[in-house]
């Protein structure tokens, strides 16, 4: 039976993966560092967390569930007690990109990392619709790339991600350099600020108009329905001339002309910087 050692269980994102964990076929050990996060995992596990150097004594693999800007310092840490032929599981890309990995050739590196359940639910059960995290209810797709390590430890890595993110809608395997890429390129540098704007601009709005709120949210999270869909090909459908000409003359007012400059590695490589 692989033995797991999971750093960080009874903070916010080891919760989730403990959670998952309890009905699995692996032994869990579980190292929690704080008093209410040990007592969170006695109350509503009934598992007893243990100190890192008995878990890391036996662990088969180790997961960080820790934030990014820990991660350099707790590996580098717990890296003289790891034995040769473990394997790391690290659940962002960010600090293994920057380099902040020990220089550690006989362990492995694993990186997963959750896609979220898409906009475009197809269970239109209530606790599937309400699992916007995933990991609950909602089927979400994952990704995950083999840093280092023989290539027969990826089946080992990618049936520990299903597990700790089921459920799974597909799972995905890339490089640690196209997972950047992904977040905090993609989903972060450009999903998160725009859907930020979108949400100043519906503020915008409510004080312009003197609108009511719910009047404003109701408006744009509808029409942000059906503009995704038709623009994702999740249905068949263009835009209205109308609509096409507010994005013809929109586009260059909201966005610079060399905006995909971001995805630059340089670019990609400072951003992680600041993350970690």
């Amino acid at each position: 039976m692989t033995k797991i050692a999971l750093f960080g269980a009874g903070g916010k994102m080891g919760y989730r993966l403990a959670r998952n964990l309890r009905n699995s076929d692996y032994e869990v050990l579980h190292v929690e560092p704080s008093p209410a996060g040990r007592e969170r995992v006695k109350n509503d596990f009934g598992i007893d967390c243990v100190d890192q150097d008995v878990a890391l004594a036996s662990a088969d693999v180790v997961v960080l569930a820790t934030p990014d800007t820990l991660i350099g310092k707790i590996s580098h840490q717990i890296a003289p007690s790891m034995k040769p032929g473990t394997m790391l599981i690290i659940l962002d890309a960010a600090a293994p990109f920057a380099g902040h990995l020990p220089d550690r050739k006989d362990l492995t590196y694993f990186i997963t990392h959750p896609c979220h359940p898409i906009i475009f639910a197809d269970e239109p059960r209530e606790e599937v619709i309400k699992d916007h995290f995933g990991g609950i209810a909602a089927r979400q797709s994952i990704v995950n790339a083999l840093m280092q390590g023989p290539e027969e430890h990826y089946a080992l890595g990618e049936a520990i991600a299903r597990t700790i993110w089921a459920p799974i809608l597909r799972s995905h395997r890339v490089t640690v350099e196209q997972m950047a890429l992904l977040e905090p390129g993609l989903s972060e540098t450009i999903g998160a600020t725009l859907v930020a704007v979108m949400k100043e601009a519906m503020d915008e709005v409510v004080a312009r108009g003197k609108l009511d709120p719910v009047i404003a949210r109701d408006f744009l999270l509808g029409h942000l329905n059906i503009l995704m869909a038709v623009t994702f090909n999740e249905i068949p459908g263009a835009f209205s001339d109308a609509c096409n000409k507010a994005i013809q003359f929109g586009k260059p007012a909201l966005m610079r002309e060399d905006w995909k400059h971001v995805f630059e590695p340089a670019e990609i490589a400072a951003s992680i910087q600041r993350i970690t």
